[in-house]
């Protein structure tokens, strides 16, 4: 049974930094991508960024380029989106989610998503 859960959501200023971390475990192959999502109020969710577990690819959309980074710990099966510079608009519920072999193209689009965790909240203030 996969697992997937998310920690180090909060509040902070504009401006300043935050650690989100995600853990998986029941994941039996060697192969399969991790993808960073959020989602405002009265927004859709959308991708921040992915990670593949074996090819160590990292893939981030065009509004947090630069400010975010996604890294693994093979050795702890999780994973880190550091934040930096946050915006308010960066305010939203964060989502880990798993799954195998995700199609490059895809890997920031939900659907292709089974295993997500519960969400953590960030808030940034003005």
């Amino acid at each position: 049974q996969v697992q997937v859960v998310e920690s180090g959501g909060g509040l902070v200023q504009a401006g300043g930094s935050l650690r989100l971390s995600c853990t998986a475990s029941g994941l039996t192959f060697d192969d399969y991508d991790m993808g960073w999502f959020r989602q405002a109020p009265g927004k859709e969710r959308e991708g921040v960024s992915c990670i593949n577990w074996n090819g160590g690819y990292t893939v981030y959309a065009d509004s947090v380029k630069g400010r975010f980074t996604v890294s693994q710990d093979s050795t702890r099966n999780t994973v880190y989106l550091q934040m930096n510079s946050l915006k308010p608009e960066d305010t939203a519920i964060y989502y880990c989610a798993a799954d195998f072999s995700v199609e490059s193209s895809r890997v920031l689009d939900s659907r292709e998503y089974n295993y997500w965790g519960q969400g953590t909240q960030v808030t940034v203030s003005s």
